[in-house]
């Protein structure tokens, strides 16, 4: 593609941008139009603020306009939801007539990347609109924008499909459970149940006193690096090995066991499958059990069942628990099926685990190549 073509432009040239209303709090209501905040752009928050008075049009929203976060979460997006209004430190678009609306969304795209370097604020994340609209764009002619912007949009298609069958294998373990086991609270089938504490060998926790970190070592993870059934090693701290060896004493996960948090997002278990030491901050439990007895494949997926979760964080102290004490965790109520019907499920567990982690490098094979796609187009390489 021949770049003499392309007309050098700025953002402001191309698109008028519109910051949304201040909506005060007295200003809301339980009808009217919804209230579009950042939180409802992210997914953050599928809740709404509605506001049932007049408003100037410019404020107004209809489906798939244009809206772009430049405060706190920066990003583009087309709106997807019926006629709202919009609130501030978001940008409704308004594009000139020669611009194709998705070839300047994914145009948005690559520049938000490039200003993300350009932030300012010590807590926030913000976009200066005089800076923004400032910024330069190679512009081709609108057969070309067409063009980029059906291959982006195929490629995002190919992308999102990926993340869809990413939730179906997930959502195919939580319906494996239910049929084989059904709801662990209400215990349809009644199985057994004993307390969590009668099943382990061992409940503890990590050292509550914050321990020494260096650049290498002996690895150390917190609640933060507990992922639903997984547990994330890429934001790690490194403790000496001397100092893993004296919390190692009371405190030494191994292959097999459970980790559970204990503060943070609360009561979410992973299974422990490396053979390395490591050890653990005071927010993560220590649950060693009798696999002879409890499956330790099962026992993850039962306490990370939502509806064992939300029982047992409001048996305790209601909806505003911060804190999981080892006492309380030792009281779950724990179903206990035939043990061969829980080894069953484990081998579920294991091929499925397998088949998402074959997924999640197809789609960070299809997110790089979007990504590659994107600076090409806008590089003027892309055919």
């Amino acid at each position: 593609m021949k770049l003499k073509s392309w007309e050098i432009k700025s953002l402001g040239e191309i698109a008028e941008f519109i910051n949304g209303r201040a909506f005060k709090p007295t200003e809301w209501d339980n009808k009217g139009l919804p209230i579009i905040r950042i939180q409802n752009l992210t997914g953050s928050s599928s809740e709404y603020n509605y506001f049932n008075g007049e408003i100037e049009s410019k404020y107004l929203v209809n489906k798939l306009d244009i809206l772009i976060s430049w405060s706190a979460s920066l990003d583009v997006y087309i709106w997807q939801g019926e006629s709202a209004v919009l609130n501030q430190h978001i940008f409704k678009v308004n594009i000139v007539d020669n611009v194709d609306r998705l070839f300047f969304f994914y145009l948005i795209k690559t520049k938000i990347r490039e200003m993300l370097s350009n932030v300012h604020g010590s807590t926030m994340k913000h976009i200066n609109k005089d800076r923004f609209e400032n910024i330069k764009t190679l512009l081709p002619s609108y057969t070309v924008q067409k063009q980029i912007s059906e291959i982006l949009e195929k490629a995002g298609k190919a992308r999102q499909k990926r993340k869809e069958a990413n939730k179906l294998t997930e959502q195919f373990l939580q319906s494996a459970f239910i049929e084989m086991f059904g709801d662990p609270v209400n215990n349809p089938k009644r199985w057994k149940v004993v307390t969590l504490g009668s099943l382990c060998s061992k409940i503890t926790d990590g050292t509550h006193v914050t321990p020494k970190y260096q650049n290498e070592g002996i690895k150390f993870i917190s609640a933060k690096n507990i992922k639903k059934s997984l547990i994330d090693w890429s934001d790690i701290k490194y403790i000496s090995e001397k100092e893993h060896n004296l919390l190692h004493k009371r405190c030494n996960p191994e292959r097999g066991d459970i980790l559970l948090t204990k503060s943070g997002s609360l009561g979410v278990a992973a299974f422990v499958n490396v053979d390395f030491e490591f050890s653990l901050f005071e927010s993560l439990a220590l649950l060693k059990f009798d696999d002879k007895i409890i499956n330790g494949q099962f026992l993850t997926f039962l306490i990370n069942n939502e509806s064992f979760r939300s029982y047992n964080q409001k048996a305790i102290r209601g909806i505003s628990i911060r804190h999981l004490h080892l006492n309380e965790i030792s009281k779950f109520n724990i179903i206990v099926p035939e043990h061969s019907l829980q080894e069953k499920f484990a081998n579920i567990v294991i091929k499925t685990e397998a088949l998402k982690e074959k997924q999640k490098q197809s789609e960070q094979e299809l997110e790089n190549l979007f990504n590659s796609l994107m600076q090409k187009a806008f590089k003027g390489d892309l055919f």
